[in-house]
């Protein structure tokens, strides 16, 4: 007899040793799914092939991932948080009380459309939009959409011809959905062309950079005070606010939930990435001006920044041809954060799905686990 408790022949044994080096180990994040349909993308090219020399010598730093919980709770997430914050520039304070006027509301059967704006305290308005369910008893979750690359609020509220529109689900789903218009996108776009002639994204940059600050610091800072406006609505239940974003929206999705823990889970759609991998594949170029952000590099890659989400629920969805997400730095990324997870026994809060043959797209299974992400995490009240 042995220990299993029955008599086992040696061929057994083999099948059960086989069976289980392709069973998915404890904490696992990496899922692999062929959807219905894409549009596909062409493979990544080799890495370091046809990259620059002098990109060739660039040093990466190895960050020490966080291997004791106690030390990170109390000292070294703080101090990794405060580098990424003091990388983002010298920004502001937010407004104490933010000043958000409705400009206009609109009945749209399951919900209701409010029109706003507020001044961010330095200098713009910002505009934005607001979907309330009508059918809800007391306050009830929220989730911040953020748009991508010339895009706009209405992107995620009223294009239903657009994959990122995803407002008026969510707010049919019983969720309080709210979206701005960021830097050089949408209405700020068209305002900065008439008035200031050439606040687009490259002058801004230049503008922050010689100011101390950083464009993506600024933006983040706009999407802060709509959270800080948020927690105001007696609609809302300010424990159970979310994020979620594709593209610039989906990195400043994972940006943002790490500098705020107000963020109670966050869904990344194409905007899973990491440097060192994005320069070894050559495409650096695929991301806008505000992705880089002054002397990250000096400190550690995105790794220790999405580390500052857990053990909160975060969900990235991929492609695997996606060339401003190269799949070998998805790979480093499911990695690592899947040892963060564990390290605070909530290795199920994290997931990455990527998607077979699919490049820069939002398909509707995406969207589908978008959702189901957040009814999971915040419908309930915990």
């Amino acid at each position: 007899m042995h220990a299993f408790g029955c008599s086992l022949c040696p061929l057994a044994i083999l099948t059960v040793l086989v069976t289980a080096l392709f069973l998915p180990l404890p904490g696992a994040a990496q899922e692999r799914v062929t959807p219905k349909e894409s549009r596909g993308g062409k493979p990544l090219q080799e890495l370091w092939a046809d990259i620059p020399d002098e990109f060739r010598h660039l040093k990466f730093p190895e960050w020490k991932l966080p291997d004791d919980l106690k030390s990170w709770r109390q000292r070294d997430r703080k101090a990794t948080r405060d580098l990424v914050l003091r990388c983002l520039g010298d920004l502001p304070p937010r407004p104490a009380k933010p000043k958000v006027t409705v400009i206009d509301r609109e009945d749209r059967g399951d919900y209701l459309l409010e029109r706003i704006e507020f001044h961010n305290g330095v200098d713009a308005i910002v505009p934005g939009m607001i979907l309330i369910p009508k059918k809800r008893v007391g306050p009830v979750p929220a989730i911040v959409g953020l748009h991508g690359h010339g895009g706009s609020s209405e992107t995620i509220c009223t294009d239903e011809k657009n994959p990122q529109c995803v407002g008026p689900m969510l707010a049919r789903k019983g969720f309080v959905v709210a979206a701005i218009d960021t830097y050089f996108c949408g209405a700020r776009a068209s305002r900065s062309k008439t008035k200031h002639r050439g606040l687009d994204e490259g002058t801004l940059f230049k503008l922050y950079h010689l100011q101390g600050r950083s464009l993506w610091g600024m933006m983040l800072r706009d999407q802060q005070i709509l959270l800080d406006y948020l927690e105001t609505r007696p609609e809302v239940d300010a424990k159970r606010i979310g994020v979620t974003g594709m593209s610039m929206g989906g990195t400043g999705t994972w940006w943002l939930a790490a500098i705020d823990d107000r963020v109670q889970a966050a869904v990344c759609v194409a905007g899973f990435t990491r440097y060192r991998e994005l320069f070894a594949h050559g495409n650096f170029r695929l991301h806008g001006m505000y992705y880089w952000v002054p002397e990250i590099l000096r400190h550690f890659d995105t790794e220790a920044i999405y580390s500052l989400i857990a053990p909160r629920p975060f969900l990235a969805l991929s492609g695997d041809r996606d060339g401003g997400l190269p799949l070998t730095g998805i790979e480093v990324l499911e990695r690592k954060l899947a040892s963060v997870y564990d390290l605070h026994g909530a290795g199920a809060n994290f997931r990455s799905i990527v998607y077979a043959n699919t490049a820069h797209e939002y398909l509707p299974e995406m969207q589908a686990e978008m959702l189901g992400w957040f009814v999971k995490h915040l419908s309930s009240k915990k």
